[in-house]
């Protein structure tokens, strides 16, 4: 049943035409209809001010009309010509080598620190149990129903809760008028842009579109249940953020390559690596489509379906998805199954042990909570 739910796989490869290529460095006229994203009248005195992404298209008298955000004004900056391009690709590189490096660390401590705490959590929840049965009930105690729903959500399902709220939260801030300088410049990932850094992984989190930011955030939480309990919370949490990052600078190389330069937000390469993992440890699973439950598929198939059409519009030039974005997810999806696990997290014993020391030497009674760290290196 779980995996009849979580079958939008034709909905995950449509990223609704934000994680596209634009040609000539500009908006399709639809996208800045949708968006509001227009270039205001040019005054005397700002002579100098344009758009990052090229002049705009003319809106119709209809979109004009429906305008509710003033648009936002960008500093003028041409493509890089092809002698220097890949060189703008050294620090994505570094960032996306630190970054992938630091979140499986961060990772590896967290569930040492977890691992740690579990017994003095397991003696509070003894307590808890205790009050709960010795304190007098309430009627309609809304924090009691909030309780009762979050436990019985499944670990994934509680594990991906913070990244779909995350996602929820900039989405409410592209709707705020004077934002939309800061969202366009931090929150799309652009290799012409000044900013190439932190939009590798900002832009994992942005959805201008509510149908786009939907979409994808029911497909991560219907896999998440079965990538969860394969990965581990923590280790799930490590996989998803680098390929939010890798993604993206697999869409930054090939903008680079194919001189199509544009604007890139959404979490489709990251769920797409979530997709891909699930597929590959699980190929014999039936999925379908939610609107067609009657068609059921292979995941197998499902992700090879998805995978060739991303490489053909990738090969033909298509400019509605970020292709590019998708293969690059689902490459690091299936490179993680088949040896990513085993090169990574296998070998994250040493680090742990390097954290257990460093605890110990610090903390006080550090001696009776290593060998918890040990034990949790060890897994």
């Amino acid at each position: 049943m779980a995996w009849r739910s979580c079958s939008v796989l034709l909905r995950l490869t449509g990223d609704e035409g934000l994680r596209s290529s634009v040609r000539g460095g500009r908006w399709p006229q639809s996208f800045q209809q949708r968006c509001g994203f227009r270039k205001a009248a040019r005054k005397p005195e700002s002579k100098k001010v344009e758009e990052e992404l090229g002049p705009a298209h003319s809106e119709s008298s209809e979109a004009a009309a429906q305008r509710r955000t003033p648009a936002p004004h960008w500093d003028h900056q041409a493509p890089p010509s092809p002698p220097r391009a890949f060189g703008r690709l050294v620090r994505p590189l570094v960032f996306t080598i630190g970054f992938t490096g630091c979140s499986f660390g961060s990772a590896a401590i967290w569930q040492y620190e977890s691992l740690k705490s579990r017994v003095q959590s397991y003696f509070d929840e003894l307590r808890a149990d205790w009050l709960e049965k010795v304190r007098p009930q309430k009627r309609g105690d809304i924090r009691k129903e909030i309780n009762q729903w979050w436990n019985s959500l499944s670990e994934g399902q509680r594990t991906v809760t913070g990244i779909i709220a995350a996602n929820a939260i900039v989405f409410c801030c592209w709707r705020v008028p004077s934002l939309q300088r800061f969202m366009i410049r931090y929150f799309t990932a652009n290799p012409a842009s000044r900013t190439l850094c932190s939009p590798m992984i900002l832009s994992a989190f942005s959805h201008f579109s509510f149908f786009h930011m939907a979409a994808n955030m029911y497909v991560l939480w219907s896999f998440s249940t079965s990538a969860v309990s394969m990965l581990g919370r923590e280790q799930f949490m490590a996989v998803y953020l680098s390929a939010g990052v890798i993604s993206t600078f697999v869409s930054y190389v090939c903008k680079m390559a194919t001189g199509r330069f544009g604007p890139s937000l959404g979490a489709s390469g990251a769920i797409m690596t979530v997709l891909a993992a699930v597929c590959t440890k699980i190929p014999e699973a039936k999925l379908a489509i939610i609107f067609l439950p009657m068609f059921t598929f292979t995941a197998g198939n499902a992700l090879k379906a998805i995978v060739a059409m991303d490489t053909a519009g990738l090969v033909l030039g298509w400019r509605f998805f970020d292709h590019a974005a998708h293969l690059g997810g689902a490459m690091f999806g299936i490179w993680y199954v088949l040896f990513g696990h085993e090169l990574i997290w296998k070998n994250r014993e040493p680090f742990v042990k390097l954290w257990h020391d460093f605890r110990t030497r610090r903390g006080p009674g550090g001696g009776e909570g290593g060998g918890g760290g040990d034990r949790g290196g060890a897994i």
